[in-house]
């Protein structure tokens, strides 16, 4: 059995450069995607506060879909939403209940000729007042 006489300092030798180089690339390429996907998300987020903040509107209830469909696109625009089309959402009224659902996809480019699309569906059930 060798006997290791070097002391510990001596025996440490770090990362390499190309150890470094992995880890730049990966942590740049997380990145990028935290760039790129955040505003969808905190888009999204915001849309989904939209719809929740449609429970407190007075006379909900007494409104058809095309006057419920004008509060959620004055919500909308005043959010700067751009990217929700006025197809993505669907409204049903039973009674004094108000159905929506939310489907829509946006996507955005990554870089060069790679994109990422993301989807989201979400449908929310809102009694009048």
């Amino acid at each position: 059995m060798t006997k290791n006489t070097l002391p510990a300092m001596a025996r440490q030798r770090g990362a390499s450069g190309l150890t470094m180089l992995v880890f730049v690339l990966f942590f740049g390429s997380l990145l990028a995607l935290l760039i790129k996907l955040g505003p969808i998300y905190m888009d999204d987020l915001t849309i989904q506060e939209i719809f929740e903040g449609l429970d407190g509107t007075q006379g909900l209830a007494a409104m058809g879909p095309a006057e419920v469909r004008s509060v959620i696109n004055k919500r909308l625009g005043v959010n700067n939403v751009r990217q929700l089309d006025a197809n993505a959402i669907t409204i049903d009224k039973d009674g004094q209940v108000v159905r929506i659902k939310v489907d829509y996809a946006t996507s955005t480019n990554l870089f060069r000729n790679v994109d990422a699309v993301v989807s989201f569906n979400h449908e929310y059930e809102i009694t009048g007042k």
